[in-house]
C-alpha cells in the first residue's frame, strides 16, 4: 500500500509534465512498478523494472515501444475469466507482478503460465517484463 501511495504521488508531479507523445491524455497517469521471476519466485530475487508512460521513461529497457504496446492492448490487466475453458498446459514456474496506476486506475496484477490461458496471457505482455528462463 506504502508503494502505491508513492506512485500515487509521483504520478501528481508527473501530471504537471506535459502528455506522453503516444497519444496517452495529459493527467491519465500510467507508472508501473514491475517484477519477474522468471525460474518462480522461490528461485531467487526478482528482476525490477518502472515504467512511466506520461513521459515515456523508466527503468525498463524500451519504455516507449512498451507503453505503446499497452496502450494498444484492451483491458490489459484483466485476469482470465473465471469459468474460461484453458488447456492443461504448464508453462514453468515463471512469475510476473505488476503494480501502480494504469490510466490513472490502482492496478495490481499477477502474471504466471501455469496453464494455456495464463500463457497466452503472459505472451500478450511478455513486453512488460522481458527475461528469460536461465535453467531448463
Amino acid at each position: 500500500m506504502k508503494r502505491i501511495a508513492s506512485l500515487v504521488a509521483l504520478s501528481f508531479v508527473l501530471a504537471g509534465c506535459g502528455g506522453w507523445e503516444g497519444g496517452q491524455t495529459p493527467g491519465i497517469q500510467t507508472v508501473l512498478e514491475i517484477k519477474a521471476w522468471p525460474n518462480g519466485k522461490d528461485r531467487g530475487a526478482p528482476r525490477e523494472w518502472r515504467l512511466h508512460c506520461d513521459l515515456a521513461g523508466g527503468t525498463h529497457p524500451a519504455p516507449e515501444k512498451a507503453c505503446e504496446q499497452l496502450f494498444d492492448l484492451a483491458d490489459p490487466f484483466a485476469p482470465t475469466p473465471g469459468g474460461a475453458v484453458c488447456t492443461e498446459i504448464y508453462g514453468g514456474p515463471a512469475v510476473a507482478e505488476v503494480e501502480g496506476l494504469y490510466r490513472g486506475e490502482s492496478v495490481d496484477a499477477t502474471f504466471t503460465r501455469t496453464d494455456g490461458c495464463e500463457i497466452g496471457r503472459w505472451d500478450r505482455h511478455a513486453f512488460l517484463f522481458p527475461v528469460r528462463r536461465t535453467h531448463p
